[in-house]
């Protein structure tokens, strides 16, 4: 590497699943750069799964208005923001969002190398501009290609968030307070996603939730953000037994309760990105979506097997990119439809055999909670 960097910040502005997806990112730099000064910038909600990242300096949060990314607090953070960065000095900004705000925010570090996409008019605010090859790629690699144009070469592939021992600790004891017996392994369920087009079938989530307590003896419970409460409310209708459902919870406590769990089923969304990353056996539901771009994972247990899985159904219209599905009848959310609770049940049983959680290595959490 012929060029050193002593000062350098890393951006993706905004999404849950993104901001994860750019953590192996963050510990390259690290390891290339090992004694220059990292810093990262992003939405306050996102980036706080970034906290105690040992591999960065700094977390700089934008926060963004609850009246609209167009509001007049959203603008004055804006100028608050690009003032801070331009104060921090830094000889390395790369954009990895090239939205017209991250543009200007990167052009405002006044770094002499800034590295951003090759788009439109904002394009002339970076020093490199790059363009992507078109060739199938992960979004890690997608990614990556930005660290390539500076001279960076990817050194790792694995997502990562850390959390606290007292994370872990007062989740448990969290999950203690909701009702579920934390010393049977667990089963977490989310069965909400950003987009109606991304969701199995509600009635799919309810009888999956049954038979994992009803066959496996296993507790299980939903999580849900936001906007989930239509359909979380739909799935405890349709659900036999009693139902856990979790509070929407801020997402460094998302994490931390996801860590504790054996396997996570969930749709592609954010939560998806986050169970891998915390070290949870992941059992993703794709319908729209390409799994090779958005599941780039490949951890293994010991027996070679697959600790997560991606699961999706061919149908003709893939990949289709909607946010609604616009067929009609019978073919209205074929690829949804066409995934049996028999199959995703297979695959939490697959799991749960090779999930080697024993109870004893959570005593200490417990008694300290």
């Amino acid at each position: 590497m012929e060029k050193t960097f002593r000062r350098i910040l890393l951006t993706r502005m905004k999404f849950i699943g993104d901001v994860v997806l750019t953590t192996p990112l963050i510990r390259t730099l690290r390891d290339t750069f090992p004694d220059a000064y990292l810093a990262y910038l992003g939405d306050a909600q996102s980036v706080s799964l970034l906290e105690h990242n040992p591999y960065l300096n700094e977390i700089i949060p934008f926060n963004f208005s609850s009246k609209g990314v167009f509001s007049r607090n959203t603008f004055l953070e804006q100028v608050r923001i690009a003032a801070l960065l331009r104060k921090k000095k830094f000889d390395l900004a790369i954009d990895l969002f090239c939205n017209p705000r991250s543009a200007l925010l990167t052009f405002a570090t006044g770094a002499p190398v800034r590295v951003g996409g090759d788009l439109h008019l904002r394009g002339k605010l970076y020093t490199i501009r790059i363009r992507d090859d078109g060739t199938p790629k992960s979004a890690i690699d997608f990614h990556y290609q930005s660290l390539k144009a500076a001279g960076i070469q990817p050194l790792h592939y694995k997502t990562e968030i850390f959390l606290t021992g007292k994370e872990k600790a007062d989740a448990l004891e969290f999950l203690k307070q909701q009702g579920i017996d934390v010393t049977k392994r667990i089963v977490a369920i989310h069965p909400g996603a950003t987009w109606p087009s991304k969701m199995w079938l509600p009635e799919r989530f309810a009888e999956l939730s049954g038979r994992i307590a009803k066959e496996l003896s296993t507790p299980a419970f939903f999580t849900a953000g936001p906007n989930d409460l239509d359909v979380i409310q739909k799935v405890q209708r349709l659900a036999s037994g009693k139902v856990f459902t979790l509070p929407v919870l801020p997402l460094r406590k998302l994490a931390a309760v996801l860590s504790q769990c054996s396997v996570f089923v969930t749709n592609d969304c954010g939560p998806m990105h986050i169970a891998v990353a915390v070290g949870t056996p992941t059992i993703g539901i794709f319908g729209p979506g390409e799994e090779n771009i958005w599941f780039p994972y490949t951890q293994e247990f010991p027996d070679g097997s697959s600790k997560h899985s991606a699961l999706r159904k061919d149908v003709p219209c893939h990949p289709c990119h909607l946010n609604v599905c616009n067929r009609t009848g019978d073919e209205y959310m074929e690829c949804m439809k066409l995934l049996s609770v028999e199959e995703v049940l297979r695959e939490v049983k697959k799991r749960l055999v090779n999930e080697k959680w024993k109870i004893e290595d959570k005593k200490d959490l417990w008694e300290k909670s």
